[in-house]
């Protein structure tokens, strides 16, 4: 798949700062990628901290955004100005939805609680039963995903997730390298016989 065909990324990123600067600096770099290679952004709809900084240079580039946020949480993680196109949703489910839908690639940085972890998992499962195969990258910033990496590798060498699972996930430290990366992901797991829909 060559970059001219990712037209819209979705972002998972925190709903906090982080204690590194490294972190803000990866989401100001990465939202600054998607702007030079004319991707739009769906993301999780908040504009506070990290989804913040990254849908408002994206924004601010002049690209799309999208913002999928469930409606309970809208008081939490939204101020009083939205950045480009709010979608309010009933729940989690809806805007897992609505994510994929309008997205032809999905990249992780700095998950930061569980409910996104979830949502990151749900993909790579889809990927995995075939059902959606959009490349899904990890941002693995100062390495912050290196315990997640090796938990996968151990779930391999113990069986439960097979090698040809082993790499529907990109990784790479910066926003260049991974969007080189996606750019080249072919889904290298099995495809199951019945796609569930």
């Amino acid at each position: 798949m060559s970059a001219s065909k990712f037209k819209t990324i979705c972002v998972f990123c925190g709903s906090s700062l982080g204690k590194k600067k490294s972190y803000q600096d990866a989401a100001i770099d990465i939202a600054k990628k998607l702007v030079m290679k004319n991707i739009d952004l769906v993301y999780e709809g908040g504009n506070i901290v990290l989804m913040g900084l990254i849908s408002q240079t994206v924004f601010d580039g002049g690209r799309h955004v999208l913002g999928v946020i469930p409606k309970p949480l809208m008081d939490k993680e939204i101020t009083s100005v939205t950045i480009g196109k709010l979608k309010p949703v009933a729940n989690i489910h809806q805007r897992k939805a609505e994510m994929n839908l309008h997205s032809d690639a999905f990249i992780a940085m700095l998950v930061s609680g569980y409910g996104t972890l979830e949502e990151l998992f749900e993909v790579i499962t889809w990927a995995q039963l075939a059902i959606r195969n959009k490349p899904i990258g990890l941002l693995n910033i100062d390495g912050y995903y290196n315990s997640l990496l090796s938990f996968i590798d151990q779930a391999v060498e113990e069986g439960f997730i097979k090698p040809s699972a082993h790499h529907i996930i990109a990784s790479a430290s910066n926003a260049k390298e991974l969007i080189e990366e996606l750019k080249d992901y072919y889904p290298c797991h099995k495809e199951v016989t019945v796609k569930l829909n």
